[in-house]
């Protein structure tokens, strides 16, 4: 931990005010990623424990766990002695703070109510897909056809499933597209942190981000309070401890580390090992059974997923 901070603080002396190049290609962006993604593919499982018990609406889960991160991310920016971000990076900061602490969180704590662990880490399974497509427009890359065809079969075979669990298109749930729309949210918010990083550093980029959307999801989590206060056995404590300390905070430290030395379009395909890793841990875990659909499902979305990724990306000069 300590060396990533101190790798961080000097990427930040160099950084520049407008979007700064990769930091050193290199197979460590890959390593970072992938150890981001171990961190979060424990996510979906523990939000369904925490929810599990119904003691803790999807609400509090949603936004409780980041006014800790929060107060994590505020001690150590004051401790460090960090510079604020500046003009507008703080706008692009509301973009990160948007998708990663506000869009995905909320949202996935809602659907998970309904839907179980191993459908929620397939239909998420498109969003290496997603962030590489969000890298390609934020980055201004211009990738060939083949990337932007099996990026859209991507997405349609994640649709797909998620309609066929649901018992026919005519069956697709409000907890997919809220799943649909938390891929949307984190995606952005990915492609952003991945580029603010370079500047900011890694972790003070989700740090920024979090103190930045605190006052929101102090309110929410007030709200949420009043409307049903907080309770639940130790293991769904346990499980919320984790979203708020790992999934929210220090899980972006390799995540977003991973990102900034990139390139963003190829250290995002490591995501296709999280909904695997997932659906294992709901199988551990959560006992659930691991269904031919779903194994299916996932083998599509994934395959569909690591073809568009891989296609060779070509930049503009």
């Amino acid at each position: 931990m300590r060396e990533l901070l101190s790798f961080d603080m000097r990427d930040q002396s160099s950084a520049t005010v407008l979007s700064a190049p990769a930091l050193s290609p290199s197979r460590a962006g890959l390593g970072w990623g992938l150890l981001g993604v171990g961190a979060f593919s424990f996510t979906v499982p523990f939000t369904r424990v925490a929810v599990a018990g119904g003691g803790m609406s999807p609400l509090f889960i949603g936004s409780a766990r980041a006014v800790i991160a929060a107060l994590l991310a505020a001690a150590a920016l004051a401790f460090t002695g960090q510079r604020l971000p500046r003009g507008l990076q703080w706008a692009r900061v509301a973009v990160v703070a948007g998708g990663v602490v506000v869009g995905f969180p909320v949202l996935t704590s809602f659907a998970l109510t309904t839907a179980p662990a191993s459908h929620g880490a397939v239909v998420i399974a498109v969003l290496p897909a997603a962030t590489a497509v969000a890298a390609v427009l934020r980055g201004h890359e211009r990738p060939p056809k083949s990337f932007w065809v099996m990026a859209a079969v991507g997405a349609i075979a994640a649709v797909v499933f998620a309609a066929l669990q649901g018992g026919g298109l005519s069956g697709l749930h409000w907890s997919d597209l809220l799943l649909f729309g938390a891929v949307v949210a984190a995606a952005i918010g990915y492609a952003e942190g991945g580029l603010l990083a370079r500047e900011l550093g890694a972790w003070q980029t989700v740090s920024w981000a979090l103190v930045l959307a605190a006052p929101l999801m102090i309110a929410l989590t007030g709200f949420s309070v009043a409307e049903q206060p907080p309770s639940g056995s130790a293991v769904e404590w346990a499980a919320f401890a984790y979203l708020a300390v790992v999934s929210m905070y220090l899980g972006f430290f390799a995540w977003y580390r991973g990102l900034a030395i990139g390139p963003m379009a190829q250290v995002s395909q490591v995501q296709l090992a999280q909904p695997v890793m997932t659906i294992c841990w709901a199988a551990l875990l959560l006992g659930e059974q691991l269904t031919w659909p779903t194994l299916l499902g996932g083998v599509a979305v994934i395959a569909c997923a690591a073809t568009a990724v891989r296609t060779r990306l070509g930049r503009t000069g």
